[in-house]
């Protein structure tokens, strides 16, 4: 009897003792992160409304901001595809192919900046850029106001979206527009999130370890906060370089913005929301298994090699910050009119 009971002791210490850790890793990330909220946030000098954000929703829908007619902002941001387009690099005008990979624009209003070298300061300025490149939507900004005014019900919601302005329909106005609609596209309640709010069985066994390692190793030194990353320029290869085709050589990163020598092959840490499932990975878009670009990372940044049940298990913890996916209701746009310049393909 006497050996029972302190069996019974032991097995109670123990389970204490688990029950402690497990409190304790639960603080920690609850100090470290925070779960998306369920309400887009309110954008400073960008105030939204009903008939701003459904305008917002059509032009993001809309191809005709392309010179061809052919590409949305929803091209290679698909809000049905975990808000990217599955390409290493996208197809743009005239089947041309892009230099980086396309990031998600789900949770990419809690991100400092857009773009992987951060080069415009918010969603707006970011939603010009694709517009106008070469590469991607080929158009100008006079091309696009000539078009959206040549449409009467565009025309009519832009007078709505934006009161008391004289001449509402400018290049400026699309992308506020365009940015309220974005920041409504968030992935609130992922499992970790129930987990940071306090459930702990939101997590499994391996994501929890995954979690831990996740912490321990630093990964969260860069992948942080709210959108675990988004907020920071960090270099691609602290350690080790990873191999070329990861990281290629003509593509400097932010050192294209900065031209500061300190810059080169610096990037802005991506968000990790979503990541299950907005694959390939990295800047260059070469890798597509998440466990590969969890190893990747261990060696790149830390100089470690992580081992497959490591790899395996953070890549299971990553799994569990997929959230709620938008809902998003595809826009029947109006029809163009015989003003409405035509398709340059």
């Amino acid at each position: 009897m006497k050996q029972l009971s302190v069996s019974f002791a032991v097995l109670c210490a123990v389970a204490t003792s688990q029950a402690f850790a497990a409190d304790e890793l639960q603080q920690r990330a609850q100090g470290l992160f925070k779960p998306v909220p369920a309400k887009a946030p309110v954008l400073k000098g960008n105030p939204a409304s009903p008939v701003k954000v459904e305008l917002g929703k059509m032009l993001y829908f809309e191809p005709r901001l392309s010179a061809s007619h052919l590409i949305s902002c929803n091209t290679c941001h698909n809000v049905g595809l975990g808000g990217g387009d599955l390409q290493a690099t996208s197809t743009g005008h005239g089947w041309q192919k892009g230099p980086r990979n396309a990031p998600t624009v789900l949770n990419s209003v809690f991100n400092t900046a857009q773009f992987w070298d951060g080069r415009a300061k918010d969603l707006a300025e970011q939603a010009k850029g694709p517009v106008q490149a070469s590469v991607e939507m080929n158009n100008t900004p006079d091309q696009v106001v000539k078009t959206l005014n040549s449409i009467p019900d565009y025309v009519a919601l832009f007078k709505k979206a934006f009161p008391g302005e004289k001449d509402p329909v400018t290049f400026d106005n699309m992308a506020k527009a365009i940015e309220v609609f974005e920041a409504t596209l968030i992935t609130p309640d992922s499992p970790f999130d129930q987990y940071l709010k306090g459930k702990k069985k939101a997590l499994d066994g391996k994501q929890t370890a995954g979690l831990k390692l996740f912490l321990d190793k630093g990964c969260v030194a860069c992948h942080g906060g709210l959108n675990l990353g988004g907020t920071g320029y960090f270099p691609f290869g602290v350690v080790e370089k990873p191999a070329e085709n990861i990281l290629p050589l003509g593509d400097k990163g932010r050192f294209a913005v900065t031209n500061t020598a300190k810059d080169e092959y610096v990037f802005r840490a991506p968000s990790l929301r979503n990541v299950a499932i907005t694959y390939p990975y990295f800047h260059s878009g070469v890798v597509w298994s998440l466990k590969e670009a969890v190893a990747v990372m261990g060696s790149a940044q830390f100089g470690i090699k992580l081992s497959d049940d490591e790899s395996e298990a953070i890549a299971a913890f990553l799994g569990s910050l997929t959230g709620k996916q938008p809902k998003v209701v595809y826009p029947i746009m109006p029809a163009s009119t015989d003003a409405t310049p035509r398709p340059r393909l």
